[in-house]
């Protein structure tokens, strides 16, 4: 994949995929080899990693739906966007930003991603 919105949204398809071979399809397409994924709670090394937290994402989430929901900020291979984790009626679950780094190949290597908004500044 060379177009960097394709890969985001594929990898974003394919943490909602419930179907495992279809899942492990859109991991290959998304992902480097070594990719690493870090989210909060969990974390996955390697494309078959990466599609384990899937298969969990899917379990706690069922028929639940992954949104990009703003443009992609890019600079040195790096990347940000906003997403949502939608149920079937729409309603957002989960919501946040993913920082993502990509290879030579325009395949991810790793995504850290941030839940909810961010803190309020102390003073």
């Amino acid at each position: 994949m060379t177009d960097l919105a394709t890969t985001i949204d594929t990898y974003l398809d394919a943490y909602a995929e419930s179907d495992a071979e279809r899942r492990a399809r859109l991991v290959d397409a998304a992902w480097a080899t070594n990719g690493e994924l870090l989210d909060p709670p969990i974390e996955g090394s390697g494309r078959d990693g990466i599609s384990a937290l899937a298969e969990v994402v899917n379990t706690h989430y069922p028929a639940h739906t992954f949104h990009r929901t703003s443009g992609i900020d890019t600079h040195h291979q790096l990347a940000r966007y906003a997403w949502e984790l939608r149920g079937p009626d729409g309603a957002v679950a989960v919501a946040g930003i993913d920082v993502a780094e990509v290879n030579d190949h325009g395949q991810l290597v790793r995504v850290v991603g941030f839940f909810g908004d961010l803190p309020a500044k102390e003073d």
